[in-house]
């Protein structure tokens, strides 16, 4: 039996509040952290604690193995309920590994290993991978405006397939191993050289060598924060 609304705690109240706002503003469930900043909670196992009780209260279900896995229960009567909650599309977890250079090759830094940590993943709808395993995939923050005609511009999220092969047209992030540089662009085989086109009509083609030039990831989809 769902607990009387006006018998939950001020907090619980709260969380579902913003979580109904959330969800009717952006289309799927926060974060726990997110909960945690909009309801003055500091603490993310205070957050669990009420999410846990509000799911015995019957607001809420929770799934345990998909990121942002709340949902607000269908048919519960919420004071400020404009619309009925529906199921949200599910989301995943993937590694933001660093940077990507969409003009000149740049360099790599001394850093660039793929270390990360919780700070350091993002949430992406699951139909972004286009079928590709999670565990295969990462992203990357784009800086450069070479690819600006394929509507990839500086600041967006590149989402990656980690591989090692690619076609001809395929859009892929190289390591040129002469210079220790890297660089996202369209990917041309041309017998012993290859070429890497910009999406940009003032920039030129880049050629290097076949067997200097290493695929590291082939873009999946783009992602873009909108301000």
């Amino acid at each position: 039996m769902v607990k009387e609304y006006h018998k939950l705690s001020e907090r619980q109240r709260n969380i579902i509040q913003f979580m109904l706002n959330y969800v009717e503003t952006f289309g799927f469930p926060p974060s726990i952290r997110e909960i945690g900043e909009a309801t003055d909670i500091a603490s993310t196992s205070v957050v669990n604690y009420n999410l846990n009780k509000l799911v015995e209260a019957g607001y809420l279900v929770r799934t345990n193995h998909v990121s942002r896995g709340l949902r607000l229960v269908e048919g519960v009567n919420i004071p400020g309920q404009r619309k009925r909650v529906q199921a949200q599309a599910q989301h995943l977890r993937l590694p933001l590994i660093g940077h990507i250079v969409a003009s000149k090759p740049v360099q790599m830094p001394e850093d660039s290993g793929q270390h990360y940590d919780e700070d350091d993943l993002i949430d992406v709808p699951s139909a972004m991978l286009k079928g590709a395993d999670p565990a295969d995939t990462f992203a990357l923050i784009v800086k450069g405006d070479s690819m600006i005609d394929a509507m990839i511009r500086e600041g967006d999220i590149v989402i990656m397939r980690r591989q090692s092969t690619a076609q001809a047209g395929d859009m892929v992030a190289v390591w040129l191993t002469d210079n220790n540089e890297t660089t996202l662009k369209y990917y041309y085989p041309e017998g012993e050289r290859v070429r890497l086109q910009p999406a940009h009509p003032q920039m030129d083609a880049i050629y290097v060598k076949a067997d200097t030039c290493q695929i590291r990831g082939k873009v999946l989809s783009v992602l873009r924060y909108v301000q």
